[in-house]
């Protein structure tokens, strides 16, 4: 038998550009995700019940599956693989988000209130280095970004203007805002995984 004859049209088109990915076709990633990430997007939105959550979840989910794609076996959709690849990561994030803080870090707290008044607030050397290569690192790949999204992420993130300030800014319509910076953010996290598996 066919490895995969049983699949849907749709999912065997999925199976070829899952091939054509894993040899490197940059628009057989873009076909995918253009495919699903609404899907799973409106799927983790029911799940954490908050936008921005849901969009960086989102690009988790993609993240997470391109850089398994070797591991995926034909043997079902691929669809399925990647809802279940975002299903359970959202699992985690909202089991982490529900650790309450415990009576433990209220004594914390004010040992912090007290200690602020003896210590500097400047973070250690070390400290300082690591933020500084974290920033100049992120920087790179920022400036790889096409000039439009290249303004946008600045905008939200360096200078932290909001939606409504960026299209004013940039005169955009606010949906052509948030659809851009989501555009954006998924670029820089598929330069990331590029970079980080160098």
């Amino acid at each position: 038998m066919e490895v995969g004859s049983d699949l849907s049209d749709k999912a065997k088109n999925d199976l070829l550009l899952v091939e054509m990915a894993r040899s490197g076709n940059e628009k057989a990633y873009a076909s995918l995700m253009n495919r699903y990430r609404d899907s799973i997007y409106f799927m983790l939105l029911k799940m954490v019940n908050n936008a921005s959550d849901a969009e960086d979840l989102t690009i988790e989910a993609f993240g997470k599956a391109f850089r398994n794609l070797e591991s995926f076996t034909p043997d079902y959709a691929f669809s399925t693989w990647l809802f279940k690849i975002a299903t359970n990561n959202c699992i985690d994030f909202i089991r982490k988000k529900q650790i309450s803080p415990s009576p433990v870090d209220h004594v914390q707290d004010d040992i912090d209130t007290l200690t602020v008044n003896i210590q500097s607030d400047l973070p250690d050397p070390e400290e300082t280095l690591i933020n500084d290569q974290k920033i100049a690192v992120l920087r790179g790949i920022v400036n790889q970004l096409k000039p439009r999204y290249r303004s946008l992420i600045e905008l939200r993130y360096y200078k932290e203007y909001s939606y409504e300030e960026i299209a004013s800014e940039l005169s955009l319509p606010i949906g052509t805002v948030k659809a851009q910076l989501y555009r954006a953010k998924t670029l820089l996290y598929n330069i990331f995984i590029k970079t980080g598996n160098r």
